[in-house]
């Protein structure tokens, strides 16, 4: 049986952020739908003092080749080598 891993993701102290920048403090990646996200957490305060994680998550974008969709049909099979 294979384990469904749609709607799971995690997220990971960003330990690389420098003191001061607006980089998330975690970062990580989620399923959704069948689709790939990466995901991104701020620790924020709210005004009566709770802490919080806001989150925002994009969609991981195929890297396109530099021959065009990357796929075996981009390639002629006539060719001597």
């Amino acid at each position: 049986m294979e384990y469904d891993n749609n709607f799971t993701g995690a997220i990971f102290r960003n330990t690389r952020k420098q003191e001061g920048s607006k980089q998330p403090d975690a970062t990580g990646n989620c399923i959704i739908d069948g689709k790939e996200y990466w995901v991104s957490g701020w620790i924020k305060s709210s005004k009566n003092g709770n802490r919080y994680t806001s989150l925002a998550f994009t969609l991981k974008e195929p890297v396109p080749s530099e021959s065009g969709s990357g796929t075996s049909d981009d390639f002629d099979e006539d060719l001597p080598f």
